[in-house]
């Protein structure tokens, strides 16, 4: 599972002109997931993400999680973070997962990150999105689970 996290100051995504997902301050997600994903890698990744220190304290460090500052999360499926373009000039896509092995681990990673209690916001799987947001900091990280589950 690899996830490309940007804290904003706001973001939305629409579909066919429609906002339907929309945050304040918090974490922008573009969520990718490969055919070789499990329920663990789910896991590792709703528990790490919305406990990454990435907004400051009083003193301006690198010090607090969303949960501490109480942020939104707006999540967005996107396979193509599993594009290979090593050879050619066309993206492979063939790590990516099957549509509905995607959807299923998707839901299950928006599921996880509500138990914590987030505002967790959403675009419509499968669909074309505009996507807008205000990265604050910048700050963009990228996670991938495999980097720590196989090692």
């Amino acid at each position: 599972m690899r996830v490309v996290l940007q804290k904003v100051l706001w973001a939305r995504v629409e579909v066919n002109d429609v906002v339907v997902g929309e945050i304040g301050p918090g974490l922008c997600l573009l969520v990718g997931i490969s055919r070789e994903d499990t329920s663990e890698d789910v896991r590792y990744m709703a528990n790490k993400i919305p406990n990454l220190r990435v907004f400051p304290d009083a003193e301006g460090k690198l010090n607090l999680s969303l949960i501490d500052v109480k942020g939104s999360i707006l999540a967005i499926s996107q396979f193509t973070l599993f594009g290979d373009c090593s050879r050619g000039r066309r993206p492979s896509f063939s790590n990516a997962a099957s549509p509905e092995l995607a959807h299923k681990f998707f839901e299950e990673f928006l599921h996880e990150l509500k138990k914590v209690g987030l505002d967790v916001q959403t675009g419509r799987f499968q669909a074309h999105m505009k996507l807008s947001l205000c990265n604050d900091g910048p700050i963009t990280l990228i996670l991938d689970s495999k980097e720590v589950l196989n090692k």
